[in-house]
């Protein structure tokens, strides 16, 4: 069904999105509300989540 969360690291975007299912422009604007976490940058072009904030954004809401 779906791959395991890795308990600690970091996911790009694509990994994010297929455990918490919702559009790029959707995950964005979340951010800027303050409904989703926001990412770490890596580098100039390189935006991560730590898993331990999306696990816990699954966990407090449920998925999308």
């Amino acid at each position: 069904m779906y791959e395991a969360i890795p308990p600690t690291g970091y996911l790009r975007l694509p990994d994010v999105l297929k455990f918490y299912p919702v559009s790029k422009s959707t995950w964005w604007a979340g951010i800027k509300t303050g409904k989703f976490p926001a990412g770490v940058k890596l580098s100039e072009r390189v935006t991560a989540w730590r898993t331990e904030d999306v696990l816990a954004l699954i966990k407090k809401g449920g998925a999308a």
